[in-house]
């Protein structure tokens, strides 16, 4: 037996320490003494990452560069105490940085300091929503956004980031507008190109891509940010032309809400916020339950949600932006052997330290240097070969069932993706999603109706299997779908179709429509009784859970239809008999 203050085995710490640590921070439960190495030094090699980027997703912003140290700090404090995931790291990120410039533009106008308490105000609102979201249990919405869109929602949104940052890597203006309006400034303005900017951009672009291909955990981006100071330092290039991000102040922010911003303000914000909150929420739940798997344990959605609101609100009281769960940094940390959150709080430590004592290390990095980090953190979200493997996702026979809408999901991602290039951010995120919807809907209204033919003891799709003879006065046909009010009509003429002259009777095989409504069980009464006044028989085959409960409750006061343990009994074929109008329990 173990006793009090006795070393437990299985973690290696003092029962009572443990008990203690577990109450107060719950991520230590569990909490192993050997993982304290892999755990520091998963911290500093994230720590090396995160420093750089968010200094430049803070410029996606629009916002200062130390806007985004300001707020890693709490995200990362407050994710490992409220999340579920014991690899995620959470900070700023391009994604929610691009969609909060996008929301706080138009609102903010040029007057800087109201852009900055509006972007901080957005990611108290972005935390309150995800707090509210995660205490209702509404981590199932991230279902409503499917991977097709949001990979084309992340390809647009990079490219729109890319070409954001281009103007500083040439050292030209930036223009404003859509991604083609942008483009399309970038293009006429060449001839204005400094070669300087252009020579340091290219030269850290190229050792952040190559050290992060050819030596992965090395901080491709630190070592490019380092460089870049280094250069301009030495040869006074700040004085040539070459833009600088400029002083950085130092120390820690003051904790409390942003100064001018009215109650009135943070109700408009609540509603853009939710898609802030939806976005981030997608894409950090994606990363959390890659590593999850890996690791052989579960992330909870609604803690997901919760801990994500944490971070934001954290972040939205130490003046920072909006943050969501970074893929790139959680790859990094799990590859450097991160076992818990004790990691992100090494990071934590070392961003704090930072403030206090590095910043001005970075005022004479080129912002040439910082365009590059931000592209090379980006570029690889440009996954134009998921968009061809979705293309590839076509048959013949699902071309011949559904037309253009086979390839369902590749339409779904390229709206998403031409949203985000011609109309914004979220605008192009309700775009892919309502595209799906759209396609869903329609795939689903035009289900693919087999006739059937048996071969031995199955029942096989006549048009799949020609060599197969029905009987002619039998018809035997699926549904391969659920039979909703937008296929009931489809489904009730294509029956009546497939019905000849000799045919007398019909039976559906309802095995594949695991769900019914009112509408289609009043459809299949009413196609019972249009059936019988040619002399044509109806009956249904293998009813299962809901339908065979919907389409009993549709038929009060009516003559029921029969109903069928099997297809061979309801055909009237082999040796059962249909002795019962309705399956058992168990047979449903």
């Amino acid at each position: 037996m173990t006793g009090r203050g006795a070393v437990i085995p299985e973690t290696g710490w003092p029962g009572t320490t443990r008990a203690l640590l577990g109450a107060l921070f719950p991520f230590l439960h569990g909490y192993r003494r050997k993982w304290v190495r892999p755990d520091v030094i998963a911290g500093i090699t994230v720590w090396a990452v995160l420093v750089p980027e968010a200094l430049a997703y803070a410029t996606i912003a629009g916002v200062p560069p130390v806007v985004g140290l300001y707020a890693a700090v709490p995200a990362l404090v407050l994710y490992a105490l409220a999340g579920s995931s014991r690899q995620l790291v959470v900070g700023p990120m391009s994604a929610t940085a691009a969609l909060s410039a996008a929301l706080i533009t138009p609102l903010a106008g040029a007057d800087g300091g109201r852009y900055l308490a509006l972007t901080t105000a957005l990611a108290v609102a972005t935390g309150v929503a995800g707090l509210l979201a995660g205490l209702l249990r509404l981590g199932f919405v991230a279902s409503f956004i499917s991977e097709p869109v949001l990979k084309g929602f992340i390809v647009g949104l990079a490219l729109v980031i890319i070409i954001g940052q281009v103007p500083k890597l040439l050292g030209i203006g930036k223009h404003e507008g859509d991604f083609f309006e942008q483009t399309w400034g970038v293009l006429t303005h060449l001839g204005e190109t400094e070669w300087r900017p252009v020579l340091i951009g290219m030269l850290s672009l190229l050792l952040v891509l190559g050290v992060k291909r050819r030596l992965p955990l090395v901080p491709g981006s630190l070592l490019a940010v380092l460089a870049g100071i280094l250069v301009v330092a030495l040869f006074d290039l700040d004085d040539k032309g070459v833009a600088i991000v400029g002083p950085v102040e130092s120390g820690l922010p003051v904790p409390g809400l942003p100064a001018g911003v009215a109650l009135r303000d943070y109700l408009d914000l609540l509603g853009p916020a939710v898609g802030v909150l939806l976005i981030g929420f997608a894409e950090g739940l994606g990363a959390a339950k890659t590593y999850a798997a890996k690791a052989g344990y579960t992330v909870d959605p609604n803690r997901e949600l919760f801990g994500l609101g944490a971070a934001n609100l954290g972040s939205g009281f130490a003046s920072g932006m909006v943050v969501n769960g970074s893929l790139s940094k959680t790859a990094v940390n799990g590859s450097a052997g991160a076992k818990s959150q004790v990691s992100g709080l090494v990071v934590a430590v070392l961003t704090v330290l930072t403030l206090l004592f590095l910043t001005g290390l970075f005022e004479q990095l080129p912002e040439a240097t910082l365009a590059a980090v931000v592209i090379a953190a980006v570029v690889e979200l440009v996954d134009i070969a998921a968009l061809r493997r979705l293309y590839r996702v076509w048959t013949e026979w699902l071309g011949g069932i559904y037309g253009t809408a086979a390839r369902a999901d590749f339409i779904a991602a390229v709206a998403a993706l031409l949203g985000v290039l011609f109309f914004g951010t979220l605008p192009g995120l309700l775009v892919g999603i309502g595209i799906a919807m759209v396609l869903l809907v329609y795939r689903t209204s035009q289900p693919h109706i087999a006739a059937l033919a048996p071969r031995g003891p199955l029942w096989l799709d006549v048009a799949r299997h020609p060599d197969l003879t029905p009987r002619p006065d039998l018809l035997v046909v699926r549904v391969e779908s659920g039979l909703y009010f937008v296929n009931a009509d489809t489904v009730r003429r294509r029956i009546q179709q497939l019905c000849t002259e000799h045919t007398r009777l019909v039976v559906l095989d309802a095995e594949t429509s695991p769900v019914i409504d009112v509408t289609a069980a009043t459809m299949l009464v009413d196609l019972r009784d249009t059936l019988a006044r040619r002399g044509v028989g109806f009956r249904i085959a293998r009813s299962i859970g809901q339908f065979g409960d919907e389409l009993e409750a549709a038929q009060p006061g009516t003559q029921r239809i029969p109903v069928y343990p099997t297809v061979a009994a309801a055909a009237g074929e082999g040796s059962e008999h249909p002795g019962r109008d309705h399956p058992s329990e168990d047979e449903r």
